[in-house]
């Protein structure tokens, strides 16, 4: 009843709480933020076109529109209802995903005249996706899966008439049949399908019981480029996918590359002659950062290009002239875009401590993408390829939201872990900060665990900084964006040695002076998750902590998470010798803990299922240790999925925080 209580406080009507908390971030806030995503300019350079997401309050739903301004950032307006714009070649059309008939999502296309006529293109069961232009504008190309036919038949006598029967097993047969926020996969596979763009019925391209994805056109339009493995038994291939080129009129299948090792993300150059792709050769490294590749358009020749980077590139866009490529680039915490030419000559065009996913690049070099720093959630961006150091923002979709509230300080720290690891931070300090005052601290912990904590902005960590807590986030070995070597440190040994880079973070905070050494707070989700139940059972220095969706027991994990690949992750299979596993689970660390330990998971989680949340929460529980364990509603993997629930994981903590602080030390500083 208490904790219904207080978020009955903290809902309150917003004009109330925002008065309540004038001047610093209030929850109420969260509701009102927009997002910016996937900007399109057009062929031209006229105009762009963008997805922005919003909070539809009455039904707990993030909902999407298109809207559309002049390159200058003038003339911004709502377009339409709907998501993943493509420009036509010619800029005349705009074709969309949108909610249509007979159900789900459906594709479309809207004239960019003054008219603005909208059709239906499909008219399919399932929902297409990856929807690509021919190059003459005839043709619209996309993924949809095609389902399998019930191959085990069985005739059950007749059933008596008003009979009620129950229904028939669901028959599983697949390696991987079921994936987090899909639920049981439907039995069938993805293949490229093409519908005319005037109008008419998709032609299904590819066949086979092997998935598709991702198509491009050649610049000639006689072929549509996609990744996949046309091989037998294609699901117990590990890291194994190939590019295939497919002949649009005649059907025909050639595979390009035939190394051991992914390959995906094909590209064509625009001259038609070259391929620009993602891959690497095979490895059973947990972690690897992928290289980019270019062959000659029938698959001859292929090479690595920018060799030296040890970064994975992303967002391929070929420079007009086909002599190189521009890729979007993960580095310590910051995005920002690349060049390399095709003889493997590497230029970083923009520089900065933000994050910048360029989406777009038009004829006359005009870039278009999203940006977003410490202190500036997400907005479309534009810049020029000849003066790369001047990005204009021409959106500010949540300064009106912002105004008047006072933010916390970002403040970046680098510090020397075990094995002599250097370790990149950040710290969230309470907007009125005083270095004379001390302030509990809360570290939170990425999942992944191959995932980079970054220098954009981040909602809930501002508001814990807003009720007088320091914020420390930081990226342990393991983490992405810092080079191969440093994400597979953590090879067999996750989790293990990312906890005292973790721990070695609190220590270099807290000889700042400024922490309450009695109140420090720990959480984080899935990997971060299974980290702060690691810590819980290695040491005693947190006053609380909220291990959300986290992984407790690997043994039982391996075989009920949505794919088989986390079997790799260990020497050798459970039943073979499952020592491995037992040492590095969370819950035969049990014993050990004494910290109060909240647990939240969703209901319907397939990633990490809320399995190995009661396994933790039993063992605790058995214990006496003060635990608590919140069970989602219309949650998958996370628990921020609903815009209520966001708010309450928030609340949540907040008040688990608060309830086991230790008294006798000095009081919060607010």
């Amino acid at each position: 009843m208490k904790h219904r209580f207080l978020l009955f406080i903290l809902l309150l009507t917003s004009s109330g709480l925002a008065q309540m908390e004038k001047g610093k971030l209030a929850l109420n806030l969260y509701l009102e933020m927009e997002g910016v995503s996937d900007p399109q300019i057009s062929p031209d350079g006229a105009q762009i076109i963008y997805t922005r997401q919003w909070v539809d309050k009455m039904n707990d739903s993030r909902e999407s529109s298109l809207w559309i301004m002049n390159a200058d950032g003038s003339k911004n307006r709502f377009l339409i209802d709907g998501s993943s714009p493509q420009w036509s070649p010619d800029g005349s059309r705009l074709a969309f995903l949108a909610k249509g008939k007979p159900q789900g999502t459906q594709l479309f296309v809207r004239w960019m005249d003054a008219e603005g006529a909208v059709t239906q293109l499909t008219h399919v069961e399932k929902s297409p996706s990856n929807i690509r232009w021919s190059p003459d504008g005839k043709w619209l190309a996309f993924n949809m899966l095609v389902p399998e036919k019930d191959r085990w038949e069985i005739k059950l006598p007749p059933k008596p008439e008003g009979g009620k029967w129950t229904e028939g097993p669901k028959i599983i047969d697949r390696l991987n049949y079921r994936r987090d926020r899909q639920g049981f996969l439907e039995e069938g596979f993805r293949h490229v399908f093409i519908v005319p763009s005037d109008g008419g019925t998709p032609r299904q391209l590819t066949s086979g019981d092997y998935d598709h994805n991702s198509p491009e056109w050649t610049p000639d339009g006689r072929e549509i480029l996609v990744s996949g493995l046309r091989v037998e038994n294609a699901e117990y291939q590990w890291r194994e996918s190939e590019i295939y080129a497919v002949n649009v009129e005649a059907g025909v299948i050639t595979q390009l590359t035939k190394r051991k090792g992914p390959d995906s993300n094909p590209m064509p150059s625009p001259d038609g002659k070259y391929v620009a792709y993602v891959g690497h050769d095979f490895t059973d490294d947990t972690f690897y950062e992928q290289k980019l590749y270019c062959m000659n358009r029938d698959g001859s020749n292929p090479r690595e290009i920018a060799a030296n980077l040890d970064r994975t590139p992303g967002g391929l866009i070929w420079a007009n002239d086909s002599k190189g490529v521009y890729f979007n680039i993960s580095d310590r915490g910051t995005r920002n875009l690349y060049f390399t030419t095709l003889q493997d000559k590497v230029q970083q065009i923009t520089k900065g401590n933000h994050l910048l996913n360029v989406s777009g690049l038009d004829r006359s070099g005009k870039v278009v993408g999203t940006l977003s720093a410490s202190h500036q959630p997400g907005d479309v961006a534009v810049f020029s390829l000849k003066t790369p150091q001047q990005i204009n923002e021409l959106t500010a979709v949540n300064d009106d939201v912002l105004h008047g509230v006072k933010l916390g300080a970002v403040e970046e720290l680098w510090y020397k872990s075990v094995d002599d690891f250097d370790i990149q931070g950040w710290i969230v300090k309470p907007p009125s900060f005083d270095p004379a005052k001390k302030y509990p601290l809360i570290l939170t912990i990425h999942g992944g665990p191959h995932a980079m904590f970054n220098v954009g902005f981040n909602f809930g960590w501002q508001h814990f900084a807003a009720k007088g807590y320091v914020v420390l986030y930081t990226n342990p070995r393991g983490s992405s964006g810092y080079g191969s070597a440093f994400g597979n440190a953590i090879k067999n040994t996750y989790p293990g040695k990312d906890y005292d880079d973790l721990m070695k973070g609190v220590d270099q905070v807290i000889a700042k002076g400024y922490i309450d050494e009695k109140n420090l707070f720990v959480y984080g989700g899935s990997g971060g998750g299974v980290l702060t139940a690691w810590i819980v059972g290695h040491t005693d220095r947190f006053a609380a902590a909220s291990s959300n969706f986290p992984v407790i027991n690997w043994m039982s994990f391996v075989g009920t998470t949505d794919g088989a690949s986390w079997y790799r992750n260990f020497k050798q299979y459970p039943w073979e010798d499952p020592s491995e596993h037992l040492e590095r689970s969370p819950l035969m660390y049990a014993e050990n803990v004494k910290t109060p330990t909240m647990l939240m998971t969703g209901v319907n989680d397939l990633r990490t299922p809320i399995s190995q949340t009661e396994e933790f929460y039993m063992a605790l529980k058995v214990r006496k240790v003060p635990t608590v364990m919140l069970r989602f509603n219309d949650e998958w993997h996370g628990t921020s999925s609903k815009p209520s629930n966001a708010m309450r994981s928030i609340l949540y903590m907040e008040s688990w925080f608060e309830k086991h602080a230790r008294k006798e030390a000095q009081e919060k500083s607010e």
